[in-house]
């Protein structure tokens, strides 16, 4: 799919690491698959002009996403790694109950 046409219009841009644990030996080959989907601001243009940024973090700057996309305003990833520890936090409640 092109990046551009899956973002035109979107209220939220998501992306991932593109090489996660155990895939290193991959990385050559994802690099070269996914360097087109990299969000940077000439992508989140096509996106709706108050679109949101979002990243499951850690994050590998330069790669996936640009220090300019992830350090801007529109970047809400860490309000999304803040909700994701109190879910944690729950789930832990709950086992330690059980």
């Amino acid at each position: 799919m092109d990046p551009v046409e899956a973002v035109k219009g979107a209220d939220a841009v998501y992306t991932d690491v593109w090489t996660s644990m155990g895939q290193e030996n991959e990385t050559d080959k994802r690099l070269a698959v996914f360097t087109p989907y990299q969000v940077n601001r000439g992508l989140m243009s096509h996106a709706q002009s108050d679109a949101v940024f979002m990243h499951c973090l850690p994050a590998h700057r330069g790669f996936e996403v640009t220090d300019e996309v992830i350090d801007s305003s529109a970047s809400v990833v860490f309000d999304q790694a803040e909700n994701r520890l109190h879910v944690q936090k729950a789930l832990l409640a709950m086992l330690a109950r059980s």
